[in-house]
């Protein structure tokens, strides 16, 4: 569910009660009932689920059910959440924490188990939530899935009708990127990207890489970032058989990549990455977090507190996330694109 409350509840009621999507999956949802009700009734959907609570072992009964919600209440507002200020929360935090760790859990059961998931779907969470609730040591949900999973090697890659886009380095200040940077950093997003891409269909990738330093450095005018360290990433990539080519500046190689020219846009921090993905498809954009050992996507937008309960959220960004998950875990055909 994410931040109970955010739009995330929103947002799952209205992408799930489309008959089609829930025909297509079984779908869980950790979270609490009456939230979700409350943005059923205020949206007008019926409720179409099944609830159970979350520590009953009735839950391992629910599996025939489409959509079943494990609960967080033992009755229905017993946790207050109805009268909490639609901000920053330590009992949210709390809970949208608990929600994502328990659903890793299930993701790491055995095969055949029956509380096992085979993708993960995040709705929203607030970072600052999760910090006053003590879990700030993850700056989002992409390091708690790195953590939990052990994974050596993670990205985070934005799918989008006009651009996919992934990022070498994720949630950090901009001062502090320089003492992260390496050609490892580079390289890994190149490859995991390019892994991505054909494992949905795309069987060569065309991956453009971008510059960190305004035009691409200037031939070293404006720093040395682009010689020193994504030109020999680039190299690394191609003597692999990677199709990658760069460093192109970041403020013109996306205009390019929207037209079609390219499959793939490496950019080099958060904010050069994610300013074009949401101008250009904010409602349509999905968020992956590559390199773990199950499939997680997630909306490309935030909790929204400001339109939080209002019945005034669009649920394409959540319906992509789900279909898109749904398609990977199917394992997509090749398109027969070169």
């Amino acid at each position: 569910m994410g931040d109970p409350l955010g739009i995330g509840p929103e947002v799952i009621v209205k992408a799930l009660a489309d008959p089609a999507v829930r025909k297509s999956a079984r779908f869980r949802i950790y979270g609490v009932e009456s939230v979700l009700a409350a943005a059923a009734r205020a949206a007008g959907i019926d409720p179409y689920w099944w609830r159970v609570d979350h520590e009953s072992p009735l839950v391992e009964t629910t599996t025939a059910h489409d959509v079943v919600v494990l609960d967080w209440e033992k009755r229905p507002g017993e946790l207050g959440l109805a009268k909490l200020p639609r901000s920053a929360n330590k009992l949210a935090g709390e809970l949208s924490f608990v929600f994502c760790d328990t659903a890793i859990a299930d993701a790491k059961r055995p095969a055949g188990d029956p509380l096992r998931v085979d993708a993960i779907v995040t709705a929203p969470i607030c970072k600052q939530s999760w910090a006053m609730a003590g879990f700030g040591r993850f700056p989002g949900h992409t390091e708690l899935l790195a953590t939990r999973f052990a994974a050596k090697r993670t990205a985070m890659m934005f799918i989008s009708p006009r651009l996919n886009v992934v990022l070498a380095t994720v949630h950090l200040p901009l001062m502090e990127i320089r003492d992260m940077f390496t050609l490892g950093v580079v390289f890994d997003a190149i490859d995991l990207g390019n892994e991505a891409l054909k494992r949905l269909g795309v069987r060569r990738p065309r991956i453009a890489v971008c510059g960190l330093n305004p035009h691409a450095g200037e031939g070293g005018l404006l720093g040395d970032e682009e010689t020193r360290i994504i030109e020999p990433a680039i190299k690394v990539a191609n003597d692999v058989g990677i199709d990658a080519r760069g460093p192109f500046p970041g403020d013109t190689i996306f205009i390019a990549a929207a037209k079609g020219d390219w499959d793939l846009v490496v950019a080099m921090y958060h904010d050069q990455g994610l300013i074009p993905v949401k101008l250009l498809d904010r409602d349509r954009a999905v968020n992956v977090t590559l390199g773990l050992p199950t499939v997680r996507t997630s909306p490309d937008h935030g909790t929204a507190f400001d339109i939080a309960g209002k019945n005034k959220a669009d649920a394409g960004s959540m319906m992509s996330a789900i279909e898109l998950a749904i398609r990977m875990c199917r394992k997509a055909e090749p398109s027969g694109r070169e």
